[in-house]
């Protein structure tokens, strides 16, 4: 049985080290696949630029999703996903160190699944992240995956 991929979006190379290592702290080995802005995301989600010769039927589990992203915010890339087919259904959890609560009406009027505030002591952001793996790799029932039929 292939790993299910988590898909990280997330521009700070400590926000990335920190999420990847509570990740194995907790024996969560999924494939993880970081890209670092919102562009980057779209063109690996969209099969597009370098991620051109990916199968765009093979989704990640989840998306850890920050906001405050360079080039396409993350807000943007949920609108993106939630407006296509194929994507609309992936679960998408935002993980940001945001405080505003427009941002959290925001990605819950787009369709954000979760939102989790990036807690600031390492052992309580472990722990969030164990959370997050142990809900929505183990416990939820993601949707099936959804093929389009061609005319």
């Amino acid at each position: 049985m292939e790993k299910k991929i988590i898909l990280l979006v997330e521009d700070s190379p400590d926000d990335e080290y920190l999420t990847i290592q509570a990740l194995q702290d907790n024996n969560i080995s999924n494939k993880i696949i970081v890209v670092h802005d919102g562009y980057e995301a779209m063109e690996y989600l969209f099969c597009s630029g370098k991620y051109v010769e990916r199968d765009i039927y093979d989704l990640p589990e989840i998306i850890l999703l920050d906001i405050n992203l360079p080039k396409k915010n993350g807000l943007e890339v949920l609108k993106k996903i939630r407006e296509n087919e194929i994507t609309e259904l992936l679960p998408v959890i935002i993980l940001t160190s945001s405080k505003e609560e427009q941002d959290m009406y925001l990605g819950y009027k787009l369709g954000a699944n979760s939102y989790v505030r990036k807690p600031v002591d390492f052992e309580q952001f472990s722990n969030a992240i164990k959370q997050l793996g142990l809900y929505w790799l183990v416990i939820n029932e993601a949707p099936p995956k959804k093929r389009i039929k061609s005319d």
